[in-house]
């Protein structure tokens, strides 16, 4: 097997069994794990965080009360160059709840989602890893049911599990289930374990992996996802792509449920253009490095869902929610030129 802890930007200079051929690229952390481990921790979780010291707190609050006795999992906060006051924000935390030595902070200097998410797992004692984001509440039952699931399921490679939107402001009028996905990661495939239909996979805010998994494919790509207030994606769909490749079954779990904390600055026309632009950009930049081929066929898809969209938009007029069907052409438009112009369009 190959080592996969490399250094972004490595390239391989082979093909492996699960098909990463020469000079595509494979990244991990390079950073390995802090100290031994007692062997009974099981599970570990990684937040990686930047600037959200408010939402954080409530993140780490969720943490505390999971079912799941703490000593068989722990928690990682990754704090990627925050500037506000997030790490006096956790040791204050950590030191007025007494028995939370599960949960600790690293720091990593490298800015981008993708970094800091490939810290924290390197960082990470348990063979199950699950990952979620800085502005999430936890349900009790997250941290045990990824674990029983997966021993339950040796076939398992990964899993995904429900996201639900928690608005601060309300829900506003001209949101949809459409135009909730780019906004809120809503998910929801129901009550029963399954695998991922084809075509889609865990979003970004809920997500679980066997180690040996990512052994195989290698860890996040930081040429995809945030940095700082960038708006980039994709890093998700890319890893789950090469994890495709290895083989092995990806699973919706409905037990790990996380509500998503939406703050009414995500609700702007502004923000919401800019979201839906990037992710196009995204797109582009994900299907360019794959192949010219690639990148055509998901133009060719976007004309179709275009399709789609302008039905839906026509029953939305139809039954009267004309602020439905506006933000549904809106996103897209943007996630249209996106594709098309790449950042030198940015709005």
């Amino acid at each position: 097997m190959r080592d996969n802890r490399v250094t972004s930007g490595r390239r391989a200079a082979t093909e492996d069994k699960c098909g990463n051929r020469s000079g595509n690229r494979v990244y991990a952390a390079g950073n390995e794990g802090s100290g031994d481990a007692p062997a009974a921790v099981r599970l570990s979780i990684v937040v990686a965080t930047y600037n959200r010291s408010r939402s954080l707190l409530r993140t780490l609050e969720s943490l505390t009360v999971q079912t799941l006795p703490a000593h068989l999992w722990e928690a990682v906060i990754v704090n990627n160059n925050s500037t506000d006051e997030t790490e006096e924000a956790f040791l204050n935390f950590i030191r007025t709840r007494p028995g939370n030595g599960n949960i600790r902070m690293v720091f990593e200097a490298n800015q981008g989602l993708s970094h800091a998410r490939n810290r924290g797992i390197a960082e990470c004692r348990g063979d199950i890893i699950a990952i979620i984001d800085d502005d999430e509440l936890v349900n009790e039952q997250f941290a045990a049911g990824y674990l029983g699931f997966f021993d339950s399921r040796p076939d398992a490679v990964a899993a995904g599990g429900k996201i639900t939107p928690l608005y601060e402001a309300g829900r506003p009028a001209w949101m949809s289930r459409y135009t909730e996905v780019p906004v809120a990661g809503t998910l929801d495939l129901g009550d029963r374990p399954r695998e991922f239909p084809r075509g889609r996979n865990p979003f970004g805010g809920n997500m679980a992996f066997r180690r040996e998994t990512l052994d195989r494919a290698g860890l996040f790509d930081p040429a995809y996802g945030r940095s700082g207030s960038a708006l980039l994606a994709g890093e998700e769909k890319e890893l789950f792509e090469r994890i495709g490749r290895c083989g092995g079954k990806v699973y919706w779990v409905p037990g790990p449920e996380i509500f998503h904390i939406i703050g009414p600055e995500r609700l702007t026309r502004h923000y919401f253009e800019r979201l839906n632009y990037m992710g196009g950009v995204s797109e582009r930049t994900r299907t360019l490095a794959k192949s010219p081929g690639t990148y055509f066929l998901r133009l060719i898809s976007e004309a179709i869902k275009w399709g789609a969209s302008l039905v839906i938009a026509a029953g939305f007029l139809l039954t009267g929610r004309p602020a439905k069907a506006k933000y549904l052409l809106i996103m897209r438009q943007c996630i249209t030129m996106g594709l098309l112009k790449g950042t030198k369009g940015l709005p």
